[in-house]
């Protein structure tokens, strides 16, 4: 399975388990090969986006209701999502009938999905590919390895013409996966103007891929047959010479064991060749490269390729707690706490306060003239009662301070003396306080504090 959910972003591509895809809200299918169904089937009941070819396909091969399919053309940018606004665009990925790239644009960046692709410097035309910064490449690494180095289609298909030349008597049997290299088997046909013969269910799939007429399902009347990759083995190369002569071909790229003289491999490969990705990154410049095949890091091979832009990434959410407490904040700015009400708000921690101070303006209270005689500020006028007790009259300003109260809170502190501060107590305050010089000895109540 080569499907997978974009972190970051709503989108998935190839990718069907609805229980692991729980953040996915945009489904795409680059092309119909079965490592990139998996999971797909009739009972599928999401919007699903793909080539308008792959949309025929889907209904024909898995019977996808048409209600879910989402053709898009190719070639042309679609604005989709409703929360989250996500621009596609779907290029020619050059694999097989249908399949795509997808160019993804949006708050996450840009990121080019490639799905599997077989890289042409024709994509170098592709306008909207043309000087694009790209954030992140998916990248199809299934030849990742300097090791494969493989001809190009034209070439390969050279090789399987002089093959058949060479064999001239011999009937000549094609072994192909259920979609792709039916360009291969239309230039056999017309090279040596044969019928390919191919199974009703294949004959059907050609025809709605709008091919040349040059396909049939009668026995015997062309001397190219397509039949099914698994059908090449040796019990069926030794069955079939006994009734004529038959060379076999397998086109792929990948290591096959050959297990009879008349299977000849011919590397005819819908993927990217090492050399071909390297030129393909090395072009595009994205700014990071992930593989698309799973358990296969290439990234170390296109380092140097690589754009030193930093990555876009996608906005932090704020949380709605957070935001609420921050406009809370800015509708309060510009007005000048109370001298006071900073005093009881030191212990607060700072950063974003979840929870109202206003709770613990009880506790504070209790310490209000605790609070007013160590900060020898108070916008608050404090008095002294007759019985000696701190009395808070919070109704009074300094303006309505008598000239007594306003000369002890504005003049300078005392030295830290019990036996100075009594004395300039017993001054200003002899006709309040107790006069009687026993009780002198000791301050009283607010001069403790």
């Amino acid at each position: 399975m080569n499907g997978m959910v974009i972190p970051g972003t709503p989108i998935a591509v190839d990718f069907w388990s609805l229980r692991r895809a729980s953040g996915a809200r945009l489904f795409f299918l680059s092309h119909l090969h079965s490592d990139h169904t998996v999971g797909l089937s009739s009972t599928w009941s999401r919007p699903l986006y793909c080539s308008p070819v792959t949309a025929r396909l889907l209904h024909l091969r898995l019977q996808v209701p048409t209600c879910w399919i989402r053709p898009l053309e190719v070639g042309q940018s679609h604005v989709l999502g409703e929360n989250e606004k996500v621009t596609v665009t779907l290029l020619d990925s050059n694999h097989c009938p249908g399949s795509v790239m997808f160019l993804f644009e949006g708050t996450f960046g840009t990121i080019l999905h490639t799905g599997d692709f077989r890289y042409s410097r024709a994509m170098r035309d592709e306008p909207v590919l043309r000087g694009r910064h790209i954030d992140r490449l998916y990248l199809d690494n299934t030849y990742c390895h300097p090791r494969w180095a493989l001809p190009s289609r034209q070439h390969a298909t050279r090789q399987a013409i002089h093959l058949i030349r060479t064999h001239p008597r011999h009937l000549v049997v094609i072994g192909l996966y259920s979609l792709g290299k039916e360009t291969l088997l239309v230039d056999l046909a017309l090279e040596f103007s044969t019928w390919v013969v191919v199974s009703p269910w294949r004959l059907e799939q050609m025809r709605l891929l709008e091919l040349p007429d040059v396909f049939t399902t009668e026995e015997g009347t062309g001397r190219i047959r397509a039949v099914d990759v698994t059908d090449i083995c040796r019990d069926a190369l030794v069955r079939w010479n006994k009734l004529q002569p038959t060379l076999a071909i397998l086109p792929t790229g990948r290591p096959v064991k050959v297990t009879h003289p008349n299977i000849h491999l011919i590397p005819y490969s819908d993927h990217s060749s090492f050399s071909e990705l390297c030129e393909f990154v090395e072009w595009l410049k994205p700014c990071s490269v992930i593989p698309i095949v799973k358990g296969d890091l290439c990234q170390a091979y296109f380092q140097k390729y690589l754009n030193p832009a930093p990555q876009t990434l996608p906005e932090p959410k704020i949380p709605k707690l957070v935001r609420e407490s921050v406009q809370q904040q800015s509708k309060k700015k510009g007005q000048e706490p109370c001298l006071m009400k900073r005093a009881v708000q030191c212990s607060v921690p700072r950063g974003v306060v979840f929870e109202s101070p206003e709770k613990c303006t009880e506790k504070s209270e209790e310490l209000l003239c605790v609070q007013v005689a160590q900060q020898n500020y108070c916008e608050s006028a404090c008095s002294l009662k007759k019985d000696g007790t701190c009395h808070m009259d919070k109704g009074k300003g300094e303006e309505e301070m008598s000239g007594e109260h306003r000369n002890l809170l504005t003049a300078p502190r005392a030295p830290s003396l019990p036996g100075d501060l009594t004395v300039a107590l017993n001054t200003a305050y002899k006709a309040a306080c107790v006069t009687d010089t026993a009780k002198m000895e000791a301050p009283p109540e607010c001069g403790r504090l």
